[in-house]
């Protein structure tokens, strides 16, 4: 069922300073019904792993090695999709809202299912270890405390509200994402405009 949607192209100055998305970023766990505009998801998913260095590939978030061993999830309303970051893509992979089963494999957390958007990282620690041996795993982890701060605060200048969600069940949300084998769900932020 894969149908690729592109995403408009991301603004590159905001409306407000890194100084000031930095002092007013919280964690927010109500959220409104209203949806994400598809330039308010192109900002969160560029922010996130968007190429910002078109001839050789760097992205928003820096990577040991240039390698990337990130891959983006979006589950929203309209089903579950793949973030393509060289093409600024999104790959439709499922039609079906996942965001209440998210939050089930989530202990529970209903601000999940709450919130009209849920973006999910995972790794996949092959493409790093290959080259760094287990060193690669720390720097998985260092990398994606970036692509998370990033959205965060990127949530913040969009004027939406965002929280870091880490307390999932692995194989559950593996299962309901359909994640290739080697791919672990590492994070979760749920985004929306905050109560």
């Amino acid at each position: 069922m894969e149908r690729e949607i592109s995403l408009p192209a991301p603004r590159l100055k905001g409306n407000i300073s890194v100084e000031q998305a930095i002092s007013e970023r919280r964690s927010k766990r109500k959220f409104t019904p209203q949806q994400l505009t598809p330039a308010q998801i192109s900002q969160l998913l560029w922010s996130a792993q968007g190429v910002t260095e078109k001839q050789r590939g760097f992205r928003a978030a820096p990577s040991a090695g240039a390698l990337y061993p990130m891959e983006i999830y979006l589950l929203n309303k309209d089903g579950l999709f793949h973030y393509l970051p060289r093409e600024h893509k999104l790959e439709q992979l499922l039609q079906k809202d996942l965001r209440r089963d998210l939050a089930a494999a989530s202990f529970g957390q209903g601000f999940i299912a709450q919130a009209p958007v849920a973006i999910v990282i995972a790794a996949v620690y092959e493409r790093i270890t290959s080259r760094y041996g287990s060193r690669g795993e720390r720097y998985t982890d260092i990398e994606i405390g970036h692509i998370a701060q990033n959205v965060h605060l990127q949530a913040v200048a969009l004027g939406l509200g965002s929280v870091p969600v880490g307390a999932f069940n692995d194989r559950a949300v593996k299962a309901l994402l359909q994640l290739p084998e080697k791919e672990e769900p590492l994070y979760i932020i749920p985004v929306g405009y905050a109560r």
